[in-house]
């Protein structure tokens, strides 16, 4: 998958330093993943939940949400929110998906 952009993660994990090696974990998942569907999206990654037109990954035992928006003809991702688990309960992220 192409990954657009990988700046939101490194944004994230320079502010919350515990959540690098996480999201590193998932950035190098996700990239190799060739899923052309979510179902097959979900056999690689069984957490992840489509919400609206987003695909919410939850991260970190559950302790993060990545966010994105992903077009399986093209394989791109965009990410859109990293988010700790009480941001994401805040719902302010659901009106952009």
């Amino acid at each position: 998958m192409r990954i657009i952009s990988r700046k939101a993660l490194r944004n994230y994990w320079e502010e919350h330093p515990k959540a690098e090696e996480v999201l590193q974990d998932w950035y190098s998942k996700i990239k190799k993943s060739q899923a052309g569907n979510f179902a097959q999206l979900r056999g690689a990654f069984p957490s992840a939940d489509l919400v609206g037109d987003c695909i919410v990954f939850n991260v970190g035992g559950n302790n993060y949400r990545v966010i994105v928006h992903l077009d399986f003809s093209i394989q791109t991702v965009w990410i859109r929110f990293v988010l700790s688990h009480s941001d994401y309960d805040r719902d302010r992220w659901k009106a952009d998906c």
